[in-house]
């Protein structure tokens, strides 16, 4: 069976076996994924899981009064929905596409069935949930007692793993909605990261100029985050 290019360019899906991919194919739709979109609800029933290829999605926890942070990102590393097969069925955080693109979307009883044969799909989103839950773990942490250009250049390196190139497409607003700090914070770090010629800002577009340079001034966040998953998939996604 000839199989879409696409599924390859998902890590998660291209790790699976021919045979897995082979008998999920025919149902995976690919779907376009549009900046601001909202995948899922905090409290919703999760109908669909997704397999991002080219689109971001942020999830953050929203509070009672509006307000919202960034607790995990994914793209093409991985998935969204862990909270069906793993029996919770809804989800606390709002899924939100932080940079538009592609995806392929699976019916999430689907991907339980698939779950629940414990072969390869099991074995594979259970590793992938650890280094989410790294992710997340490692991101309150970051929040709570690094610096927001510490924090900004966390979030950049993060975004450029999951991009085919160095130039994101993202406001200074929206940035500061997905760390959780103001909008001026923002600003400030985005203006040191360009005199040191880390980045180049001009509205609604970042340039990552130095990608070094950003990882000097990260804090150990970033390395934390990428060391784990690729200890936990690196085997099974660079094969």
């Amino acid at each position: 069976m000839d199989l879409p290019q696409g599924l390859k360019k998902n890590f998660l899906l291209a790790a699976l076996p021919p045979s897995e991919v082979e008998r999920l194919a025919p149902q995976l739709e690919l779907v376009q994924m549009l900046l601001g979109d909202v995948l899922y609800e905090p409290g919703g029933q999760l109908q669909y899981v997704y397999f991002p290829i080219t689109a971001i999605v942020s999830l953050q926890y929203m509070t009672e009064d509006g307000a919202s942070a960034e607790v995990a990102g994914v793209g093409n590393e991985g998935m969204l929905g862990v909270s069906l097969f793993l029996g919770g069925n809804t989800t606390t955080n709002r899924a939100t596409v932080q940079t538009g693109g592609s995806g392929y979307r699976l019916k999430g009883r689907l991907l339980v069935d698939e779950f629940n044969r414990a072969g390869p799909m099991m074995r594979l989103l259970l590793r992938y949930t650890q280094a989410l839950m790294t992710q997340m773990a490692q991101t309150a942490v970051c929040n709570r007692h690094h610096s927001v250009e510490q924090q900004l250049c966390r979030w950049l390196l993060a975004t450029l793993d999951r991009l085919p190139s160095t130039e994101l497409t993202m406001t200074q607003e929206l940035i500061a909605g997905m760390i959780g700090v103001r909008r001026e914070g923002i600003t400030a770090a985005a203006g040191r990261l360009q005199q040191a010629k880390c980045i180049h800002y001009r509205r609604g577009h970042i340039t990552v100029l130095d990608r070094q340079g950003l990882e000097s001034r990260a804090c150990e966040c970033y390395d934390v985050v990428k060391n784990e998953h690729d200890r936990l998939l690196g085997d099974v996604t660079q094969r």
